[in-house]
């Protein structure tokens, strides 16, 4: 079960709850779903018993009791336990979530995350003749694109080099009417950074990785090819996923998200015997985790107009990758199995969600690095 599905699934509940009479409220559009916070447990945890308890007329905690069976009854979902003053938290098949979450990026590619349509929002971002303001409002609007808004961008003023370096894109130069205030303003870049000497890539991930409130480094940090800079390990970590579909191509098998088991006849060895592989749940749970938020990242990026959020979880992803990563195709005298087709499918979904990341912020991918 994925996020998403995860999120219908508690709506689905709220639906029954209130069909049986056990509810008296409006079934809300979105039930967000995040990782469990401080004194949570589970896979995932939900606050849509705090959002039904006002108009409910009933404490959280009392919503969320009578969300909990509609929830446990639910394909997947192997239990429910209520914390603090109404969080229910979930934990999930992890064999069968991680295969569904695979396969659900697998299916929607690069635009994992996305909204499945234009959702009638209309947003307007203006911000000052500041080149960081710029690139952060051009990166916002595509977050807030990607989440079915409809955007506008306007600026006080660009330079043409702006375009033509870093590629950045607004609708409208000029001043603003009073109505129209500024709103996207991050801390400038120091007067003596030069963030376009350091190309599209480079240049814009300098100023798009900082918090806003944060001043960026425009430095040749960003240009070397090492651990210690996270956008090379963002990007190595995508070459490495798309190397090992390469890679497998030539041994002669391809992707397959679908549980495998940890001895028998598909283990690839003569007498059927020898370790291979884990199942995807317990090879890389981390980084099935990182995957897993992808969508609500999105989200978030986009509600609140920052695109650092997204270039930070890229990171983690990447992190999470990079160990697992050479695990992938088989060693010695291995033969391919269903363990290294789901491990494959996995290093596939984690190419896809790093190349859509780096495209919503306007950062090339390359296959080879």
């Amino acid at each position: 079960m994925t996020p998403v599905e995860l999120s219908r699934t508690v709506l689905h509940a709220v639906r029954r709850a209130v069909d049986a009479g056990e509810l008296s409220v409006a079934v809300p559009t979105r039930a967000v779903v995040a990782p469990p916070g401080p004194g949570g447990c589970g896979d995932y945890a939900t606050s849509i018993a705090l959002q039904l308890a006002r108009p409910a007329g009933q404490p959280p905690l009392k919503v969320a009791e009578v969300l909990r069976p509609h929830l446990l009854g639910a394909d997947g979902i192997t239990d429910v336990v209520l914390t603090g003053p109404g969080f229910l938290n979930i934990s999930l098949d992890r064999a069968a979530s991680g295969v569904g979450l695979v396969g659900e990026i697998l299916r929607r590619g690069e635009r994992y995350g996305y909204a499945d349509g234009p959702d009638g929002r209309v947003v307007q971002l203006h911000c000052p003749h500041d080149l960081r303001a710029v690139v952060v409002a051009d990166a916002a609007a595509r977050l807030l694109r990607s989440q079915g808004a409809l955007v506008r961008v306007t600026a006080e003023g660009v330079e043409p080099a702006w375009t033509s370096v870093l590629g950045v894109a607004v609708d409208a130069v000029g001043r603003a009417p009073a109505e129209l205030p500024v709103n996207v303003r991050p801390v400038p870049a120091p007067e003596s950074a030069d963030p376009m000497s350091l190309g599209r890539d480079a240049g814009r991930w300098a100023l798009l990785h900082p918090a806003p409130h944060d001043r960026p480094r425009a430095d040749d940090q960003h240009l070397v090819q090492r651990e210690s800079n996270p956008l090379f390990r963002v990007r190595y970590a995508h070459a490495r996923a798309r190397a090992a579909t390469r890679n497998a191509a030539d041994l002669g098998f391809t992707a397959d998200p679908d549980p495998v088991p940890a001895t028998g006849s598909d283990t690839g060895t003569p007498n059927g015997t020898a370790t291979v592989p884990a199942p995807l749940a317990d090879a890389a749970p981390q980084l099935l985790a990182a995957l897993a938020d992808h969508p609500r990242v999105l989200a978030a990026a986009a509600d609140h107009r920052a695109p650092d959020r997204l270039a930070r979880h890229l990171v983690t992803v990447a992190d999470a990758a990079l160990p697992f990563l050479p695990t992938v195709l088989p060693r010695g005298g291995e033969k391919p199995s269903a363990a290294h087709r789901a491990r494959l499918a996995l290093a596939e979904a984690v190419g896809a969600v790093l190349a859509g990341g780096l495209d919503l912020l306007g950062i090339d991918a390359p296959d080879h690095l």
